[in-house]
């Protein structure tokens, strides 16, 4: 079985849709499996992560901008993919740096997630996006 989630963003940041996840895994009627989540873009992830304090997403937003500012910086000037933007490239690298892909359990017809997991998708742009990420519930 398989879907695509549609996830509109707003700027760099952690978009939880762990929800809308959970809804179509329940609505598949499979016990047991395996899902795949798989993003189609470039310059953003996917992430597991801490849903309890939002304190968290923006402390990983903070510390991803400061491991990879903008093209802006003095630090970026060796950059040479600038065209599109002083955030694209290094929305680009942190792709690279992050997961694209996620595999999880199904265990009784949910997502067998930790208490405190979310599943998020981590834009990198600055710019409003409508993001793709391709499902697969496997057997």
């Amino acid at each position: 079985m398989q879907t695509v989630f549609q996830i509109s963003t707003h700027g760099q940041g952690l978009y939880e849709f762990t929800r809308d996840v959970t809804r179509w895994v329940q609505g598949a009627g499979q016990d047991e499996g395996l899902l795949t989540l798989f993003v189609r873009h470039t310059s953003c992830s996917l992430l597991i992560q801490e849903n309890a304090d939002p304190e968290v997403q923006t402390d990983l937003r903070n510390f991803f901008h400061r491991l990879v500012p903008p093209t802006t910086d003095p630090s970026m000037a060796y950059l040479t993919h600038t065209y599109e933007g002083p955030d694209d490239m290094p929305a680009h690298i942190k792709a690279a740096m992050m997961p694209v892909s996620l595999s999880i359990p199904i265990c009784g017809g949910r997502p067998a997630l930790g208490t405190w997991q979310g599943i998020y998708l981590f834009e990198h742009r600055n710019a409003p996006h409508t993001r793709s990420v391709a499902a697969h519930l496997g057997r």
